[in-house]
């Protein structure tokens, strides 16, 4: 899986190796990141509500662990295929390790799309995705957590199905889990808490503050709902908010607690406060100050970005904008904070629920959010600071090779190279 099957896959590999380059490693660094130590290949028989039983694919790849476990999320959707898992596992390793969080890179998939499944057949589905990579998983060695498509519902199943195996409870070997269940509250907003993070800091960088910045959210899943709740509370304005209903536009303001409604199936798209487009991406194009691509891979592209207004583009995400888009933008002076950096609020706020379920010891909720918060704030100083040094570099660029510099010392270290 070293050669680029998709864009997406492709995409993220031609960042890696301009990474290395600009870095000055070793080329055998790129043969090493490009491909994954290990790929799961299962197929999951769920029993439907008919009676028929239907083999739903999927996968679990590991893609480095230089610097401990395996972690990365695991997503159900339609359209995943195995090049996008080992792209997400590439970029959870660059991920953890710009962190600066005891973690390599994983990522798991099902193609499956959720909404078509009854509660009891979702279960039986992530119950017997959990039995398939059981033998690859473990407290201490990979740890799964949610993506698009999961929740802390079905990592209640999934931790409670490998704590049967186990014959005993495993709170650590999943991340993302109800409270009542080991889990953290903040874990719920803590990606879209996160991607809120980066922006202010970037805003106070180019404006001096975020008070009175216009946000246009597009995704209004749990990342780009908790964003814009988390961007409101530090005085941005919500304007533009998309989902796959369509768009709605509102320059007096869309209150983000009607958004979290719409994600909490609480309130029809269509009834939030503004014009409603049918076009899901109309968001990407709203003339705003801050534009969060919150959805999938590839949102803006080479082909639409000429249309993009945004002077401030924040990856909620995981690789929303492609390579080609993103030095258009830098061109025009638009800086694209990147989802290593922007987006790794879950995964920090899973490292410290691991924390806490290895030790059987809990921070309550304020606290949580505030190591969470430093550790969001204090990454994104690192990455400027290195950013501010090399003016010819995007901040994408800068992100990658102190990810790149982190696993290459430890790899060298441990004699890999």
């Amino acid at each position: 899986m070293a050669q680029a099957d998709n864009a997406f896959l492709a995409s993220v590999l031609s960042y890696l190796k301009k990474s290395i380059e600009l870095g000055g490693f070793p080329k055998e660094l790129y043969d090493y990141l490009s491909r994954p130590k290990r790929i799961l290949h299962v197929n999951i028989p769920v029993r439907m509500d008919n009676g028929a039983i239907t083999f739903f694919e999927g996968y679990r790849v590991q893609h480095n662990d230089a610097l401990g476990p395996y972690k990365g999320g695991i997503r159900f959707h339609p359209e995943v295929s195995l090049a996008d898992d080992v792209a997400l596992a590439t970029i959870m390793t660059l991920k953890n390790s710009l962190a600066g969080i005891p973690y390599g890179g994983a990522k798991g998939a099902v193609r499956v799309d959720p909404k078509r499944l009854s509660a009891r057949e979702l279960e039986e589905l992530a119950r017997g995705y959990a039995r398939a990579i059981a033998p690859l998983i473990g407290e201490e060695l990979d740890i799964p957590a949610p993506d698009v498509g999961t929740n802390s519902q079905i990592m209640a199943w999934m931790v409670d199905e490998y704590s049967k195996i186990a014959g005993r409870n495993v709170p650590a070997v999943f991340t993302a889990k109800p409270p009542e269940l080991w889990g953290n509250p903040v874990r719920e907003y803590s990606t879209g808490f996160g991607v809120a993070v980066a922006a202010r800091e970037m805003a106070r960088v180019v404006w001096g503050g975020i008070e009175g910045k216009t946000v246009a959210i597009h995704g209004a899943g749990n990342t780009g709902a908790w964003a814009a709740y988390w961007l409101q509370n530090m005085g941005a304005k919500i304007v533009a908010v998309s989902s796959t209903k369509g768009t709605v536009i509102n320059t007096d303001g869309i209150p983000a607690e009607l958004i979290l409604k719409y994600y909490r199936r609480e309130l029809e798209f269509q009834k939030l406060p503004g014009k409603y487009v049918s076009d899901p991406a109309a968001s990407l194009f709203a003339d705003v100050d801050i534009l969060v691509p919150a959805a999938l891979e590839n949102a803006i592209t080479e082909d639409n970005v000429g249309a993009v207004k945004a002077k401030l583009v924040v990856e909620g995400a995981n690789g929303p904008t492609t390579p080609e888009a993103e030095r258009e933008l830098y061109k025009r002076g638009v800086v694209v904070v990147p989802d290593v950096l922007a987006n790794a609020g879950g995964v920090v706020m899973s490292y410290l629920e691991w924390v806490e379920n290895l030790q059987w010891f809990f921070w309550d909720e304020e606290e949580t959010r505030r190591r969470l918060e430093s550790i969001m704030a204090s990454n994104f100083k690192r990455v400027f600071s290195r950013w501010a040094q090399e003016k010819s570099w995007t901040m994408r660029d800068a992100a990658y090779v102190i990810a790149v510099e982190r696993i290459y010392k430890a790899m060298k270290a441990r004699g890999w190279i």
